[in-house]
């Protein structure tokens, strides 16, 4: 009779621990503040094999393509709603001069790549062949303007060559082209990280300029142009502030580039996929500084802005590891395993809880390089955990989003610890809301209680991506080991929400 009255003393207990240890969530009711599709954009540099040999296969290829631009690629890409594509850098931008790239392919000149590997490429691939992409995603062009070896007249003329719909020299190079019709492309870049491989300027220097070439971008009738320059490097909160005071509503966007580096080591990264929870932990605490990040340059930004009219664009961000064994240094080939995909979902989060500011993301990059959605083999191809992240939060894409509060329970290692959950939501246009929640800690699941203040809603369904291990990797072997499934650890308790967050997870419930 002892050891029974025992039992049951322990088992109120624990039911004790465990109500107290439930996380509350309060979701208000949406704003006027809208999640901008365009966070969801993509980057696609002429580096490695994401140009050549991924988008654009050789002219005598047995791969399905159209006009050489491989299909199934562009059939993922359509299914997660890419929204735009930035080209041709990076870093590449400031050595691209685009006549290179346009008339017979046969009569292009080859170029040397000097930023990534040395190799020599042949500019079939250029403007034309971008924009037909473009259009095959039916997703908006993000154009790199070349300022760090270019010329004024090289950038005004490329937006001619584009966005001109009149008799001119360059419409009539575009019609001999192939071309008759405008493209009339909207987000232009005016330089890339001109503090570093695009030019190492200073920030009074590259502020002056920009007003320069912004000047003759021109907007063409039916073709206003939204002027991006060239951001901070991380925390160099200086380089927003001189472009703010100096730059100010000439720009339409300013740029943060950061990445995610495992060991905060540049020399040595740390790999894609052999690594413990240590750096593990150490490689989530180094993802979640993009919170800072976005914070203090957005107090910056609303120092001259205060109404918010420049946009934070955070056009590269992602994981950078050393690269795959026995692969070419420059190329920046690397796995991408579930840790990967919980990175996605959570700067995902991040930028869409700040979507008051973040108007533009570009995840680097898009196919075989750094944090890629699609690696390919020949004519295999596969699609990585960070794939299926944007899959599931496509559903935030111009909904509108609701804010949320709560208090994140720790993860810890050692004498160190981290929020262990981040959670975005949002409400679409026929009232659906959408609630995206990230768990970081591998060895605890999270309970959770959510009241939706003034929301209403009877049903909840949802999908989840998670794997055994961290680790876990798609392999063109086994292309399917780490994908999204269906979550069943939601339901409705009366007026609230009751979620069981597996731990390591991604997940994304829909409340109808």
């Amino acid at each position: 009779m002892k050891k029974l009255i025992l039992s049951a003393a322990v088992f109120c207990s624990s039911i004790l621990v465990h109500a107290q240890s439930e996380t509350q969530l309060t979701i208000k009711p949406a704003g006027d503040q809208m999640v901008s599709k365009h966070i969801y954009g993509h980057f696609s540099e002429h580096l490695g094999r994401c140009i050549y040999d991924g988008f654009w296969v050789d002219e005598n290829s047995t791969i399905p393509n159209k006009g050489r631009i491989r299909l199934d690629i562009v059939d993922a890409l359509k299914k997660i709603k890419v929204p735009n594509l930035r080209w041709p850098g990076g870093c590449f931008a400031d050595e691209y001069h685009w006549r290179d790239g346009i008339g017979p392919r046969n009569q292009r000149p080859k170029m040397v790549n000097t930023n990534w590997g040395g190799v020599t490429e042949d500019n079939s691939f250029g403007t034309h062949e971008f924009l037909d992409l473009c259009q095959m995603l039916d997703c908006e062009p993000y154009i790199a303007g070349n300022v760090g070896s270019g010329t004024v007249e090289e950038m005004a003329k490329w937006v001619e060559y584009l966005n001109f719909d009149g008799v001119s020299p360059m419409t009539a190079i575009r019609s001999q082209n192939g071309r008759e019709k405008p493209w009339k492309v909207s987000f232009w870049g005016v330089g890339n990280e001109s503090w570093g491989c695009g030019g190492n300027m200073t920030p009074a220097y590259y502020s002056d300029l920009y007003r320069r070439y912004a000047t003759y971008a021109r907007n063409y009738p039916g073709a206003p142009l939204k002027r991006i320059a060239s951001g901070a490097n991380s925390d160099d909160y200086n380089w927003t502030e001189t472009c703010m005071k100096n730059i100010g509503d000439q720009m339409w966007g300013l740029t943060l580039h950061y990445y995610t580096i495992p060991t905060g080591n540049w020399g040595k990264k740390g790999s894609a996929t052999k690594f413990d929870e240590a750096q593990y932990f150490s490689t989530m605490k180094n993802c979640l500084k993009m919170e800072e990040l976005v914070t203090k340059h957005s107090a910056i930004m609303d120092k001259y802005d205060p109404k918010k009219k420049v946009a934070l664009v955070v056009d590269e961000w992602g994981i950078w590891t050393d690269v795959e064994p026995g692969t070419n240094p420059g190329f920046l080939y690397q796995q991408n395993s579930l840790r990967d995909a919980l990175i996605a979902g959570t700067t995902l989060n991040i930028f869409n809880n700040h979507s008051d500011r973040v108007k533009v993301a570009n995840l680097a990059q898009t196919i075989n390089v750094l944090q890629a959605i699609i690696l390919t083999e020949k004519d295999k191809m596969i699609l990585t955990p960070t794939y299926h992240v944007f899959d599931l939060y496509k559903v935030h894409q111009d909904a509108k989003y609701l804010p949320i509060a709560f208090t994140s329970p720790d993860y810890t290692v050692g004498d160190q610890k981290i929020p262990a959950l981040n959670v975005s939501a949002s409400q679409d246009a026929s009232g659906v809301i959408h609630i995206s929640l990230v768990n970081l800690d591998p060895n605890k699941k999270i309970a959770l209680s959510t009241v939706l203040d003034g929301l209403k809603w009877s049903s909840v369904t949802g999908q989840i991506l998670t794997s055994a291990k961290l680790t876990d990797v798609n392999t063109f072997s086994d292309s399917n080991k780490v994908h999204n499934a269906k979550f069943s650890g939601a339901k409705k308790s009366g007026n609230a929400l009751k979620v069981e967050l597996p731990a390591q997870s991604v997940v994304v419930l829909e409340l109808k």
